[in-house]
């Protein structure tokens, strides 16, 4: 199974970027671009240990719907997501946050089946896993930006 692993340095404690990395309006706007919108389940503020959320975006053309479910939490040290309902066979997003000098490594694992036998394995290796990295790099960039310039209080402090 393809694995995505992608570390990044935050400017940010670790506690903020575990929460912004579970809240729902954050991953709302690093996904504009693919019209995403949480349509059942948890659909706004933090996602907790168990719950759900279902996603409806638009990939490769066509209307898609995902159904998450977290399965794992430590706060503010990690949690895990899996594909309850979806296009791919199997999707693991493991999130990890570690405290460091002057901010903290954030760890994303994605492990994810696509389907169609050989023919989706020869698309994901030429297309579709290139396409997964940058995705996930967006929501990354988009809560490093929340983090790194205090925008993360509007979302967070009440």
């Amino acid at each position: 199974m393809p694995t995505i692993h992608l570390t990044t340095f935050i400017a940010a404690p670790a506690s903020v970027v575990f929460d912004l990395s579970r809240h729902v309006s954050v991953h709302k706007e690093a996904y504009t671009p693919n019209k995403i919108d949480a349509v059942a389940g948890t659909r706004f503020g933090l996602l907790e240990k168990s719950e759900t959320i279902t996603w409806k975006s638009y990939h490769l053309f066509k209307e898609r719907l995902q159904r998450i479910k977290v399965v794992e939490m430590i706060k503010p040290e990690m949690y895990v997501e899996v594909q309850l309902q979806g296009d791919l066979v199997s999707f693991r997003h493991e999130h990890h946050f570690k405290p460091i000098d002057n901010g903290m490594l954030m760890i994303d694992l994605l492990t994810y089946e696509f389907p169609y036998g050989q023919l989706g394995k020869l698309f994901n290796a030429v297309y579709f896993n290139q396409y997964m990295e940058s995705y996930l790099q967006q929501k990354i960039n988009t809560i490093k930006n929340f983090a790194e310039t205090e925008r993360w209080k509007k979302l967070l402090i009440r």
